[in-house]
């Protein structure tokens, strides 16, 4: 099958929720897809839910190179070989509706597609204050003081074009920090981005690996690059390329 988009959809003993998050992509996702489910270790509960079950689609189990999730996205960037790719939250069944509208919007010419929290249409709740406080903080001073054009730069849940992971070095090695990374160097090199309106809801199964105090700095790294990129270097040719 001539798969459009690759779905990356890392996981630690979601057993609990990846059969609904599937079951949900059967129904609702019409162009073409096949997901790529990277787990850590071979004991993992989501491996044991999806044994013996068939989709309308492929999933692919992939087993992660290292451990953790940012080396279980990079694992599947690596595999990808689609014309895109969405990195998708294991415990997500709100937003599957939007797989298309991401996929239209990438082929509008947009190399980041974000799925914003803070636009009309999006919502964020349940999430716990000081993380509330600072995705929401960061993107919104990020959004008025530089020329990011979306509302929401933290959202580790978006579109990526083949092009642009084909070509930019990803140097982040923690958590979702990777995806402000890409957006942010995107923005540098004056490539297209959209957005379209997300709903986010905090988990009610399994533990979230959102790490706010381990992974802030990072987040900041590419915060304030992403300023600079309005206010001192807004060359393109700062931004570090494949070779």
């Amino acid at each position: 099958m001539d798969y459009k988009i690759d779905i990356i959809i890392p996981v630690y003993n979601e057993g609990e929720n990846i059969i609904s998050v599937l079951n949900k992509f059967d129904s609702e996702v019409k162009t073409p897809f096949k997901i790529l489910l990277c787990y850590d270790h071979d004991d993992d509960t989501s491996l044991q839910a999806i044994k013996g079950r068939s989709f309308r689609f492929e999933v692919l189990p992939l087993k992660n190179q290292g451990t953790g999730v940012h080396s279980a996205v990079m694992t599947g960037f690596n595999y990808t070989n689609a014309e895109c790719v969405i990195v998708f939250p294991a415990d997500d069944v709100d937003n599957q509706n939007i797989i298309d509208m991401m996929y239209d919007n990438f082929l509008e010419g947009n190399e980041v597609v974000v799925a914003s929290r803070f636009i009309e249409g999006g919502s964020m709740s349940g999430c716990p204050i000081l993380k509330s406080m600072l995705v929401r903080t960061a993107s919104t001073t990020l959004y008025y003081l530089s020329s990011i054009p979306v509302r929401d730069a933290s959202n580790g849940f978006r579109l990526f074009s083949r092009k642009i992971l084909n070509h930019v070095q990803i140097e982040s090695t923690k958590g979702f920090t990777y995806s402000i990374e890409l957006l942010v160097k995107c923005a540098r090199l004056k490539w297209p981005i959209g957005e379209v309106p997300a709903k986010w809801r905090e988990r009610s199964k399994g533990k979230s690996r959102f790490q706010v105090i381990r992974w802030t700095p990072k987040y900041l790294k590419w915060y304030f690059y992403g300023l600079a990129t309005t206010w001192l270097d807004k060359s393109p040719n700062s931004v570090l390329l494949k070779p």
